[in-house]
């Protein structure tokens, strides 16, 4: 007798549908599982043979086939425990077949026959919904996850003895629940600590504002890693299609708990420079979503930028310019979102006191070259915002009064990306922040009058403006107008524009000598 049930597997973000077809007979007993499986489901046999021992299903004296199709699809994980345990069962005449013909079965199997969680739940059951599956059986621990996705009735079997009385209408198992609102994670720090840095503090505003990248250059103490934490404050709340992209990539990675579901807080990812390029971009077998699809619609920062391999930051130049992550194996390929908002720290010479006005800088040049030479010429041009941070004075540090609060500074960040929201609306722009303007969109909403033209020729004859570099002026002054509320950028915001491009170490140490 043959059977069929349906699961999923995934691959990158993408849920592929899997037909587990099971053909079983009598004579000497075997199992077999062929369709491209990888050992953790070959390992599903011991799995599913322990379990239906526990309902008192022998398979000492049947011959089971069981075909995961589409057979050139390569099949990881535990997931299809229930699926296959269940196409057996109806096999085997202990499940209505009929049962099986459109549900969704994902789950791992204890030996006992409990249901264990299991990754990429919500991306299966998008990828279900688009096939025009109208419901699924998941475990508890993915119940709150499962509930998230709108015209899928997604019920919770916690033992496959339930699961099995479910799918033969002699029970019905629970449908999932969402988990319960949650309170807003309390952020680290206010930027009414911050002393000083109004140059920095006016970048990050920016940044926050049009989703620009932003690298921070300046010596050891002077406060970039403190503004750098203080982002993820002035950020506006996920807004829900952001908060199901970003809850699927953390259950794919298998970092969401038991019970979670969405998630709502925008993710700060702060990896150590020794980061592969596996774990900063992605990859593995099965392919996992790095740092950089992990910060997707938060903050990734980079803390002590040119101390990263360089093969590993030269990775980032794809999601820097398209925003997703295309990861090539010779088994496989997955594209994963990748738009964070990058915030690099650096200092400007090994020693970190390269034109600091009191301590002196001991590396020689061929050092300093070598230092600044670790970041290339195309990685600092997909960096729309380049800042020098002085040392802060002891004044600074004393000085009375408190400094800007995050609060005040979100609300003005809150509007402009309003005004961001609105253009979408009317159809002026596709994007949803200014950092991804194309160059006809930057065109469109920051045209240059004929005195900015002649401010950009003059930076571009001076300094080499990039193509690539003339668009993020466009793109950063028109976050400049947003943010006081202006129809169209003037000479003074594509000025202001132009200040925070086109630094590197030297330059940033010459700055810094001549503001301190």
């Amino acid at each position: 007798m043959q059977a069929t049930a349906l699961s999923a597997t995934i691959s990158g973000l993408e849920a592929h549908l899997v037909r587990v077809e099971v053909d079983s007979g009598r004579g000497v007993p075997m199992f077999h599982i062929v369709g491209l499986p990888e050992a953790s489901v070959r390992e599903s046999r011991m799995r599913v043979r322990a379990a239906l021992g526990r309902l008192g299903v022998e398979l000492n004296e049947w011959v089971l086939t069981v075909n995961l199709a589409p057979a050139d699809l390569r099949k990881s994980g535990g997931a299809f425990d229930l699926a296959i345990a269940c196409a057996i069962l109806a096999a085997l005449g202990r499940v209505r077949p009929e049962a099986l013909a459109a549900v969704l079965l994902l789950g791992e199997l204890s030996l006992t026959g409990a249901l264990r969680p299991v990754r990429g739940v919500l991306p299966a059951l998008l990828g279900a919904r688009r096939q025009g599956l109208a419901s699924a059986v998941v475990p508890p621990g993915n119940g709150a996850e499962a509930a998230v996705v709108g015209d899928v009735d997604a019920r919770v079997g916690g033992e496959l003895a339930a699961v099995v009385d479910h799918l033969n209408g002699t029970a019905s198992l629970e449908r999932a629940r969402p988990a319960p609102s949650a309170p807003r994670v309390a952020l680290e720090g206010d930027l009414a600590d911050v002393r000083g840095q109004h140059a920095a503090r006016r970048a990050l505003e920016i940044a926050a504002a049009g989703g620009h990248n932003l690298l921070m250059i300046g010596p050891p103490g002077s406060g970039k890693t403190m503004l750098a934490r203080r982002l993820p404050g002035i950020l506006p709340p996920l807004a829900l299609a952001e908060s199901l992209e970003v809850t699927a990539i953390h259950s794919v990675a298998g970092l969401l708990g038991p019970g979670q579901g969405l998630v709502r807080e925008r993710p700060f990812r702060a990896p150590h420079h020794t980061v592969s390029a596996a774990g900063l971009l992605g990859g593995g077998d099965p392919l996992r979503p790095g740092e950089v699809s992990l910060a997707h619609h938060g903050c990734l920062f980079l803390d002590e930028l040119c101390e990263f391999q360089r093969h590993v930051l030269e990775g980032l130049r794809q999601p820097l310019e398209t925003g997703e992550l295309v990861i090539c194996r010779a088994r496989s390929r997955g594209v994963f979102p990748a738009r964070p908002l990058l915030v690099a720290a650096v200092n400007p010479c090994p020693c970190g006191y390269l034109g600091h006005p009191t301590r002196r800088c001991d590396c020689s040049p061929t050092r300093i070259a070598a230092y600044a030479g670790r970041l290339s010429g195309p990685l600092l041009d997909r960096i729309d915002l380049q800042v020098v941070l002085p040392p802060v004075a002891v004044d600074e540090l004393h000085a009375k009064g408190p400094a800007e609060s995050s609060a005040a500074v979100a609300a003005r960040v809150a509007a402009a990306r309003a005004r961001q929201e609105e253009r979408r609306a009317r159809g002026l722009v596709a994007c949803r922040h200014n950092a991804e303007l194309c160059t006809a969109e930057a065109l469109a909403v920051a045209p240059p009058d004929e005195a900015t033209r002649r401010l950009l020729r003059a930076a571009a004859e001076r300094s080499g403006l990039s193509a690539r570099g003339y668009v993020k002026v466009q793109r950063i002054a028109r976050t400049l107008a947003d943010l006081e509320g202006l129809d169209l950028p003037g000479p003074p915001h594509f000025a202001e524009a132009l200040q925070h491009r086109h630094l590197d170490a030297r330059s940033a140490a010459r700055s810094s000598h001549a503001s301190a």
